[in-house]
């Protein structure tokens, strides 16, 4: 059944790759809990009982409680989907409830830091690599994509006239993303060295490696680390970061929840309302400031 789910996940559902992955991890892991306490090696005829057992285990090891919320989550689909086939008649899952965590503020680059890292004229070679590296930070920051819908992004989806970007996010929900004048020269110029540097090669995506191949999540990682790494202090330096200092600053200038919920690609505004209390702090200090009984 665990085969069945992944299907029923990959073809209907429509989650991402990485979902899918950490989901087959999850049901693996359980899998190997059952056989080694219960002399049972499928997860579909688990009990109540047995799953609390695993998720004692899992806090008693100490693992992050996001981490165990997320293996509960990947359970709940899970055994709902047994449901649904008839596989089971009765749901393990509906007294298993979640561990309390503290909420994570996320991590953004200052504005200052970003501009330093993103307008220094001697950061980036102006070769094939060096425009690429610009031109993937300036989009991680100029749009707020993922890092997923960076790497499929295709020549195709580009409007340079409108100086839109059409991209395909989580269930292949699709939206429609402005972004600033400085991308479009930006594009072309990458577009001149790629196709003087870089032999052609039979696909449509924008960003390609030195090969010309489509670009690879790990090598993104890496350079955006490497690059964050010289110009700010934040505790994390990724894609994802770079994502989360898009919203923020949009916030601090004064842009609506529901507009950055929509450039996010968000399907509700529980996911966005996270980046407000940055937000907040801001707003805090003008009023400590101008207030007269602050």
């Amino acid at each position: 059944m665990v085969e069945s789910f992944v299907r029923y996940l990959k073809f209907e559902k429509r989650v991402s790759p990485h979902t899918i992955l950490s989901y087959q991890t999850d049901l693996k892991q359980l899998k190997a809990f059952l056989k080694q306490t219960f002399s049972e090696d499928k997860p579909e005829v688990a009990s109540y009982g047995m799953i609390r057992s695993w998720i004692v285990q899992l806090v008693e090891a100490k693992m992050d409680p996001l981490s165990v919320n997320r293996k509960i989550a990947c359970l709940r689909s899970f055994y709902k989907f047994l449901i649904k086939q008839e596989a089971i008649s009765k749901d393990p899952m509906v007294k298993i409830k979640g561990l309390k965590t503290k909420k994570k503020l996320p991590h953004f680059v200052k504005e200052n830091d970003m501009i330093d890292l993103l307008d220094g004229a001697s950061n980036f070679n102006q070769d094939h690599n060096g425009l690429r590296d610009q031109l993937i930070l300036e989009l991680f920051y100029g749009t707020g994509i993922r890092l997923s819908e960076l790497i499929n992004l295709k020549e195709a989806q580009i409007n340079l006239r409108d100086r839109t970007l059409k991209v395909l996010g989580k269930r292949n929900k699709e939206r429609v993303v402005p972004f600033g004048v400085n991308l479009v020269s930006l594009i072309e110029a990458y577009r001149r060295v790629k196709k003087k540097e870089v032999e052609a090669k039979n696909h449509p995506f924008l960003l390609v490696t030195d090969q010309g191949k489509q670009l690879y999540p790990v090598m993104v990682y890496r350079m955006v680390k490497k690059r964050l790494n010289s110009f700010t202090s934040v505790e994390k330096r990724s894609p994802h970061v770079l994502r989360h200092t898009y919203a923020t600053h949009l916030l601090n200038k004064g842009a609506g929840l529901n507009a950055v919920k929509d450039l996010l690609g968000h399907s509700s505004l529980a996911a966005t309302q996270v980046y407000t209390h940055n937000s907040m702090e801001k707003l805090k200090k003008v009023f400590d400031q101008a207030h007269p009984k602050a």
